[in-house]
This record gives C-alpha cells, structure tokens and sequence, in this order.
C-alpha cells in the first residue's frame, strides 16, 4: 500500500478532507494520514460538510507532523501554499507533491450568511474528492513540491 501524507498549515480542514475522501475512496491502496506545520482545533464547518455525504470526521483531530515520528511515506501532498513553503524536511525518496486548494475559513469570512460560507466548504470538499479520485496516478504525473 501507499503511504500518503496530506499537509496543511493547522490541519483543521482541507488535509482533514483529503485523509478522510482517501481513506472512504482509496483505502484499498493508500494509506491515508494527515497533519499541520501548526497545530489548530478541528473546524466545526469542515466536520459538518463531511457529515452531510456520510463521512463523519468528529474523532479526528489536528496534528503537528512532528506527531508522527519517523514515520515514512511515499508522498507528501501539500494542500496549501504556506504548507508548501513550510514543509519540513523528509527522507529523499518521499516525493513531495503540491495540489493547492481554496482556504474555506478565509473565503468564508467575507460571506455573510452562513449558508454561503457552508457552500464555500462543500466546494471545496467536492474538489478535494475529485483529486482523491485520481489517485495514485495522478501523483506520477505531478512535478515535484519543492
């Protein structure tokens, strides 16, 4: 199997997503972690959107990548750009992938309604999950994060 981690900058939404749509999609073939550059409370959004397709991430929790030994993986994906910039360093043959994707807490807040700003996170879990189910392949055929 495949070990994949998914980062983000506090591992509260969008590496929460793609764990959780790689696990229920591809949990066959790839292993699925995730964590943060900074450790943050899991957003009650994110949990939400995830519970209204059936996938209940409310037992997840936010994790410093540092929290995950030494650990080895095949791939990094940075879900964010400041993760990207931030990424610490792993073992040469871990290949580091960027797949950036919207911030939904910041484009939420210039919504003013909250079922926009739940549109905002359900769009953007949509794409996580149509990343996710591209996966393995769509991996080779990225360059490399770094």
């Amino acid at each position: 199997m495949l070990r994949i981690l998914f980062l983000c900058t506090g591992n509260s939404c969008r590496s929460q997503m793609a764990e959780a749509w790689t696990r229920l999609l591809k949990g066959d073939t790839i292993e699925a972690f995730s964590a943060g550059v900074e450790k943050r409370t899991m957003d009650p959004r994110t949990v939400r959107v995830m519970r209204e397709i059936g996938v209940d991430i409310s037992a997840q929790r936010s994790k410093l990548v540092e929290e995950l030994g030494d650990m080895q993986f095949d791939y990094v994906v940075t879900v964010c750009d400041n993760a990207r910039e931030s990424c610490p360093f792993f073992p040469a043959k871990t290949k580091l992938i960027h797949v950036g994707f919207d911030d939904p807490p910041a484009l939420a807040e210039t919504e003013t309604d909250e079922e926009a700003k739940l549109a905002v996170y359900r769009r953007v879990r949509d794409e996580i999950r149509d990343f996710v189910e591209t996966l393995p392949e769509s991996l080779t055929d990225r360059g490399d994060a770094s």
